[in-house]
């Protein structure tokens, strides 16, 4: 699956999916930000199952405001809904592809529990 564009229209309908959700908030004059996105696409190709979504912050500035993106790029993960990760800063692709796996692997329920313990 190739990256999606997000925008403040289909951000939050695309994170509230059942499917686990990386977003890249980049923008054009970023060198960092492109040296990030060969590694984000590569992995968005072997992780059929994934939605690689990206983010500019020059067209979505109030998206990137609204989600306190001080640093780019900055990785987001979420799964349901839920943010599981972020993180300001370029990774290496073998770090990207073990933050795909170990948010695979948790089982959401405990997460759930573990936020709603947090909340009371």
């Amino acid at each position: 699956m190739a990256t999606v564009d997000l925008t403040a229209e289909t951000f939050e309908s695309t994170i509230e999916s059942d499917k686990l959700v990386l977003v890249d908030w980049w923008a054009a004059w970023c060198g960092p930000c492109r040296m990030f996105a060969p590694v984000y696409e590569a992995a968005s190709e072997k992780h059929q199952d994934v939605v690689f979504g990206k983010v500019d912050t020059e067209a979505e500035q109030m998206l990137a405001a609204q989600a306190g993106i001080s640093s780019i790029p900055t990785l987001m993960i979420f799964r349901e809904g839920i943010l599981l990760f972020a993180q300001p800063g370029a990774l290496p692709g073998n770090a990207l592809k073990d933050l795909i796996t170990q948010a695979q692997g948790l089982d959401m329920d405990e997460v759930r529990a573990e936020l709603a313990k947090a909340d009371a």
